[in-house]
């Protein structure tokens, strides 16, 4: 581990409130991961399912597990809720972090090659871009999804759609900077070929606020993709994320059944304010004229 990616983590840790957003998001992270070994229900087998445990409330007694209790209670369909937030965290950050990769490819790569290449090129990516901007996120994300149906990919597929115009105008203004400093100069002085100065020069430069941009991204697509799941277009039934999860107790609420909805909603505030943090603070530690003592 080199000394400057120590002191990037020693600055970062200096934030008390960064690092608790971390440890809440690392533990979130592991929780999705081993949800199918840790959790003591597979939520989404019917054969694990009791419709006499339904809707039973925090702490309600388990009948075919005497002695067990569940410990966030159980949905109208028997599930429990701690494996049912657990599955549902596991589609959340899947659909999340991969739509963000997707479309943190595509628009780095349109970026590169309009900060670079200028005239036409770029006039014509940017207007596309800005295009795509000027119309609401979720406007767009409901028009594809009303077109390709319900299903994990597709959403990725509506997510990547609304997202890459961020990363695309983010790669091409950091590219514009450095295509007019020295080193660029000397590289196309030297010889060197486009596809050497874009990825062995201009793209290492332009990776901080691309990474900070995409950190807070993530949030943003689980936000989304929860929104639209509520509303019954995003995930099926059988792929449930925390959206869908919020919208299956959400008739519930009035009944007095509140946990139904009220505990995946908490997982989802603290999901996203979590990944907000650290992002938070990777901006500060990335760029040292934004850095607090």
């Amino acid at each position: 581990m080199n000394s400057s990616f120590q002191q990037l983590l020693h600055t970062f840790a200096r934030s008390r409130i960064a690092l608790a957003g971390f440890t809440l998001l690392a533990a979130m992270l592991l929780c999705a991961l081993l949800a199918p070994w840790i959790t003591p229900q597979m939520p989404y087998d019917l054969s694990q399912l009791n419709l006499q445990d339904a809707r039973q409330p925090p702490g309600g007694a388990w009948s075919e597990k005497p002695g067990h209790t569940y410990v966030l209670g159980t949905d109208d369909q028997g599930r429990d809720m701690v494996s049912a937030i657990a599955f549902g965290l596991r589609i959340s950050l899947f659909v999340g972090i991969v739509s963000t990769l997707i479309a943190l490819l595509i628009g780095a790569v349109l970026g590169l090659i309009a900060g670079y290449a200028g005239g036409r090129t770029e006039t014509v990516i940017m207007r596309i871009a800005d295009i795509q901007l000027s119309f609401p996120a979720i406007l767009i994300a409901l028009i594809l999804l009303a077109a390709l149906g319900q299903g994990v990919w597709k959403i990725i597929a509506a997510l990547v759609a609304v997202q890459w115009a961020y990363y695309a105008r983010t790669t091409r203004s950091a590219a514009l900077v450095e295509r007019r400093k020295e080193y660029v100069e000397a590289a196309i002085l030297q010889g060197l070929s486009r596809t050497r100065i874009v990825l062995r020069h201009l793209l290492p430069n332009c990776l901080p606020p691309l990474i900070v941009v995409a950190a807070l991204q993530v949030a943003g697509a689980i936000s989304l993709e929860a929104t639209l799941s509520f509303l019954g277009i995003g995930l099926p039934i059988t792929e449930p994320s925390l959206g869908l999860l919020i919208a299956n107790g959400f008739q519930h609420m009035l009944s007095g059944k509140y946990w139904i909805s009220l505990f995946p909603g908490l997982a989802l505030v603290a999901l996203i304010v979590s990944i907000n943090l650290v992002a938070d603070r990777l901006r500060d530690v990335l760029n040292p004229r934004l850095q607090q003592n």
